[in-house]
């Protein structure tokens, strides 16, 4: 059986802090971009359960560039979790609490928006049946009520397609 190499860490694209200055303005930064990215989540959200759709997707670019910013601090602070934990240990604990709460909000949204999908998902599917159900024709020739035919049993249970050919 041949060894493995050894696995080589790949360098993060992100620059480590290395004073203690730095690791605490790293922490700071993200729990602040994480409460601005919380609070535009919960207008949105709120928006949603009110139904202003319109209004709650003027938020994307905003949320968008919040959302960048936060990769960016999270990779930052990978990059810098040894040193943080050496230099600042005090702030580990925080973050973890901090991010919890973000994840658990990120969670509430994510339902709302789920929701208004299902939601707005049965309203097109109840209008479309209920166009379909208006065009069959009322009545036939001979004042018979019209009904719309399904296909014959043993297609249906097969589950076949029906061709008709028009030619005589």
């Amino acid at each position: 059986m041949n060894p493995q190499p050894p696995r080589r860490e790949t360098p993060s694209p992100y620059p480590a802090a290395t004073t203690a200055a730095e690791a605490r303005a790293l922490a700071t930064t993200l729990m602040e971009v994480m409460s601005a990215l919380l609070g535009l989540i919960e207008r949105e959200t709120e928006l949603v359960r009110a139904g202003k759709l319109r209004e709650a997707m003027a938020f994307e670019p905003e949320k968008t560039a919040l959302s960048r910013r936060y990769v960016s601090a999270v990779g930052h602070l990978k990059a810098s979790q040894k040193f943080l934990a050496q230099s600042a240990p005090d702030l580990l604990p925080t973050l973890h609490r901090h991010h919890d709460t973000f994840r658990a909000m990120l969670q509430v949204n994510l339902t709302v928006l789920a929701t208004a999908h299902a939601v707005s998902e049965g309203i097109v599917r109840g209008v479309n049946a209920e166009m379909q159900r208006r065009n069959i024709p009322n009545n036939l020739y001979g004042g018979r009520k019209a009904h719309r035919a399904g296909p014959a049993a043993h297609h249906a249970a097969i589950g076949q397609p029906v061709a008709l050919s028009r030619r005589a």
